[in-house]
């Protein structure tokens, strides 16, 4: 079973509509927000069992413009 990894997005300034729909045309997130605060968007997204994670973001995701800077939490259990 793989658990999702939170990636927190901060976008460009002027950008975070460019982002987030460049996001949901690639269809890699469960989930994705706009939320308040040092960052821009929250995505859910769960990386395929086997596949290295850095390299999965890295290829999925680090390189949509406007993405300043990110964030990513993983997780390691389901209470």
């Amino acid at each position: 079973m793989s658990l999702p990894l939170f990636v927190q997005i901060r976008c460009t300034p002027g950008t975070t509509y460019k982002v987030a729909d460049a996001i949901a045309l690639k269809e890699i997130h469960s989930e994705l927000y706009s939320t308040s605060g040092a960052f821009d968007l929250l995505v859910k997204i769960y990386v395929p069992e086997g596949e290295d994670i850095g390299m999965y973001l890295n290829e999925h995701l680090m390189g949509i413009e406007g993405i300043e800077r990110t964030l990513t939490t993983q997780t390691f259990r389901v209470f």
